[in-house]
């Protein structure tokens, strides 16, 4: 997931650079895969003055002498472009600089004139409208007038920002967001977190009723929506373009940017309904009949069944649910009202229909990880008090709220802090874990016996048990702090092979043939089954083969093949006096004798 440094600044007080910032995430349980800098690839290209500018005789170019500050008052830049004039300032890419895309800028004559540099366009920066107002005009790059000659242009143009490339952990969905991970910065650094506004008041009564129902509460635990009239279409502000943009999205219009605003910024799923477009004025969360046929938002036809879960108005399906919206109920510059949807719905169910009909969407991915059911109520109000702060629509006082019976409490774990320390087993002090969990929004409430009655925050469904406390607890604490101990039922054992582990792996030696005849039977069989392989690989010189060639014929083959036991074998080696009557002292005897002669001989 990418999250903007810049937004997560908005959020909490941040008092550390963004490479600080990546090894604290790292340190309590979250990946960055990658800080991408905006301004990578850009250097020396700072704000230049245009302070002459003349035609080039016989060319489309014009000659300017660009004011840029430290780097030189009076230097001359051709450039075809024709949309600056004198005063304005332009980005500069001097001799020797870079640009995005490995692009080298070097003195050189333009048309017979020298040109000691190249003055930019956005797109050559890698801008565009979202991130900067006129990136993408055909020309030069205007920059504020107030901008400084010889500024390095990154802060100027707001390329002087990271973007964190989260990996999100499938037990983690509240982190979906950037709300999510700044709630995990302002825990590391100890600072207090800004909740992003969410107050706003109806100002309006509904023109019209509305019908808003849920036949499949298994799949869709909470169904909110609210009813906006007078819908005002418009452009966003910069600030909200800014913002889409650093996280991959473009800008649409004011209300479509506020569902998606809300979808990065609080991790919750938006749909906006256009009720000029719904039959019926009726809102159905339902299981999909047989057959029926829906074309989502990006124009592809799904045949359904009643495996996924549909919105449907009075007559036919609007959107597949927790996936995308219909494109018969989509908003356009007509659009005057509409319903603003925020739910839960199940993550198999979300996760199997989007497989299934091959539709991926940002909401899906969110889904199919799981949204608790506090979050579409932060999510719609945060919706709501966008819609009056950008002035695009009325709020009317026609809101639902429908869930599937269940109350929405905390979880609570009762625990002592010997057993948390007993997990990691450390000891960690009392108030440090107090204060740690404090900071994660949990709440400790200590007994009269000394035990905990810990709170889970609503948006914590991950949390269980006094395990998960102890995670939480270490992973803010520091896993440096773990020293390696062993387990109170620990013992420490020998480590290596056995022959037969030796012989399956082909990393024998000779004397484990040997040990193989202590061993037993089946042992020893595979034993000389070895040793044929140790002399046709030349391992054992041909004194040794042919001293112990009678292993490979009369008693070892009948060994080999099973048709003698051990007592054979120990009979047959008494014969041959080479052991005494003791079983045991004979076999001792017998390898030390073995081992003495092969080990003289190679």
């Amino acid at each position: 997931m990418k999250v903007p440094f810049s937004w997560l600044k908005e959020l909490v007080d941040i008092d550390v650079t963004a490479q600080e910032l990546e090894e604290k995430l790292f340190s309590c349980g979250f990946e960055v895969e990658e800080l991408i800098p905006l301004d990578a690839g850009i250097s020396k290209v700072v704000v230049g003055k245009i302070v002459e500018m003349e035609p080039q005789e016989g060319t489309h170019l014009t000659k300017c002498v660009v004011d840029c500050g430290e780097y030189g008052h009076d230097i001359r830049i051709s450039t075809g472009a024709a949309n600056m004039k004198l005063g304005d300032c332009v980005p500069a890419a001097l001799d020797g600089s870079t640009l995005p895309g490995g692009i080298k800028i070097k003195a050189r004559k333009m048309q017979g004139v020298e040109s000691n540099g190249m003055l930019c366009s956005g797109e050559e920066l890698g801008l565009n409208d979202d991130l900067f107002p006129g990136s993408e005009v055909y020309g030069l790059l205007i920059l504020p007038e107030d901008s400084v000659p010889g500024t390095d242009i990154a802060p100027v143009v707001g390329l002087d920002d990271y973007i964190f490339d989260i990996s999100i952990t499938a037990n983690r969905p509240d982190c979906q967001s950037v709300l999510g991970i700044a709630r995990e910065v302002a825990a590391v650094l100890g600072k207090p977190l800004h909740m992003p506004a969410m107050d706003y008041k109806a100002v309006c009564e509904p023109d019209a009723p509305i019908t808003v129902k849920v036949e499949a509460p298994d799949l869709c635990p909470r169904y909110m929506a609210h009813y906006v009239r007078n819908i005002r279409m418009g452009e966003s502000p910069r600030w909200m373009k800014r913002h889409l943009a650093l996280c991959g999205l473009r800008s649409i219009s004011n209300v479509v940017d506020i569902t998606n605003h809300t979808l990065l910024e609080m991790g919750q799923p938006m749909h906006a309904f256009d009720l000029n477009k719904v039959a019926g004025r009726t809102i159905d969360v339902r299981r999909a009949h047989a057959g029926e046929k829906i074309v989502t938002l990006d124009e592809k036809e799904f045949t359904l069944n009643p495996n996924n879960l549909v919105i449907c108005d009075a007559e036919k399906p609007v959107a597949l649910a927790g996936i995308m919206g219909g494109a018969n109920s989509g908003m356009d510059e007509n659009t005057t009202s509409l319903l603003f949807e925020c739910a839960t719905f199940a993550r198999d169910c979300v996760r199997k229909t989007s497989r299934a009909l091959g539709q991926n969407s940002d909401s899906s991915a969110r889904y199919e990880k799981g949204v608790d059911r506090h979050s579409p109520e932060l999510g719609l109000a945060r919706a709501l008090h966008l819609i009056q702060e950008l002035d695009c629509g009325d709020i009317t006082t026609l809101e639902y709220d429908l869930t599937d019976g269940r109350p929405l409490e905390r979880k609570h774990i009762v625990t002592t802090p010997a057993k948390i320390c007993g997990v990691l087993g450390i000891t960690v002090p009392d108030q440090t874990m107090i204060d740690i969990l404090q900071r994660l929004e949990f709440t400790v409430d200590v007994q009269a016996d000394g035990s905990w009655d810990v709170s889970a925050p609503l948006y914590r469904e991950d949390v269980e048990s006094f395990p998960d406390l102890a995670e939480e607890v270490i992973r803010e604490y520091g896993y440096d702090h773990i020293v390696p101990t062993f387990l109170n039922t620990a013992a420490v054992t020998n480590g290596g092979l056995n022959f037969d582990a030796k012989a399956r792996r082909g990393s024998f030696e000779l004397e484990d043939i040997f040990h193989s005849y202590i061993a037993g039977m089946d042992t020893f069989a595979l034993g000389l089954r070895i040793a044929d392989k140790l002399i046709t690989d030349g391992r054992i010189d041909k004194f040794v083969e042919d001293r112990y060639a009678s292993w490979n014929t009369g008693i070892g083959a009948d060994i080999i093949s099973g048709k003698a036991t051990m007592a054979d074998l120990e009979k047959y080696a008494l014969e041959k006096g080479e052991v005494t009557a003791s079983l045991t002292s004979g076999r001792q005897e017998m390898l030390e004798a073995i081992m003495n002669e092969i080990m003289f001989s190679l």
